[in-house]
């Protein structure tokens, strides 16, 4: 497992399968938990993600792929769209200035 500084996170990006509907949801849900924060939160398809992105969050079926588009940026899986822990411990790292393990 590695980590990522929060210091080091302006940008992340949501991916799912179609980058639509559920992924929009957990995108508002994280905006409104960051809010205050300097960090954009945007969703987007697997396929799609943009090399600007400091750190991707997505299912973990789609973890693998989301490691290869673009290759080498953070990649944070998680299980269930909603309630997922992951979201909450990223946020917490966010404001806190902990390192988010990846």
């Amino acid at each position: 497992m590695t980590s990522i500084a929060a210091a080091d996170v302006h940008k992340i990006v949501l991916a799912c399968e179609a980058g639509m509907g559920s992924s929009a949801l957990v995108v508002s849900q994280l905006k409104k938990q960051l809010q205050g924060l300097p960090v954009t939160v945007e969703h987007t398809s697997v396929t799609r993600i943009p090399e600007d992105a400091d750190l991707v969050i997505t299912h973990r079926s789609l973890a693998e792929r989301a490691r290869q588009v673009p290759p080498g940026h953070p990649v944070v899986p998680f299980d269930t769209f909603i309630g997922d822990p992951v979201f909450k411990r990223i946020a917490e790292a966010l404001r806190s200035g902990s390192p988010i393990e990846t």
